[in-house]
């Protein structure tokens, strides 16, 4: 059916001049647009999981089966772009970790950031998730434990020579977020 397959082709193809507006952002492109559908479903789901857990097995139980979750989840995504950095005949650094993609390269904005102490840094400054969890009630406390996903990631991929911390997330009323990536000195003791 020609029809119908131009109409799905179709519905993601908007143009910058006639962006769709969501999280109070209007989307640069389709692609854009597109990767923020497929965000705020994941996160609907996640939003919907994590509120079934908990309800059955109660607060502190829910919340380690979850954190356990996600901790599993980003191991498995870390150690995937572990794999393809080493099978491109490279080392698993910080820089070399962009080499291979692990999220879309476009959704999560970022930019110019100002801390509370007036320190400046680049950070994500939209992240489809974070929004999504906010716009439906997600429990803050529930919402951070799926960024833990980066923690659990960089683990893996970088073996526990680096740690991954949480300067700045928009969930705990931050402007943006800010991931610091710094060596493990704990495991060089």
């Amino acid at each position: 059916m020609a029809g119908e397959s131009e109409n799905r082709k179709g519905r993601g193809q908007l143009t910058g001049e006639s962006g769709y507006r969501w999280f109070d952002q209007v989307t640069e492109d389709g692609w854009e647009h597109d990767v923020w559908l497929m965000a705020r479903r994941m996160a609907l789901l996640y939003h919907y999981l994590t509120q079934a857990i908990v309800e059955r097995l109660g607060d502190e139980e829910g919340k380690e089966l979850v954190e356990d979750a996600v901790w599993k989840y980003g191991q498995h995504c870390g150690s995937a772009v572990r794999e393809a950095v080493l099978a491109r005949g490279m080392e698993p650094t910080p820089q070399n970790f962009a080499a291979v993609a692990d999220l879309p390269s476009r959704g999560w904005r970022s930019g110019p950031c100002r801390a509370a102490d007036g320190r400046e840094f680049r950070g994500t400054t939209l992240c489809p998730l974070a929004k999504t969890w906010q716009a439906v009630g997600t429990g803050r406390e529930l919402a951070r434990l799926y960024c833990r996903v980066d923690q659990a990631k960089f683990a893996a991929y970088y073996g526990g020579e680096y740690v991954c911390v949480h300067a700045h997330n928009v969930l705990d009323g931050d402007s943006c977020c800010e991931i610091v990536v710094r060596p493990n000195l704990e495991r060089k003791a």
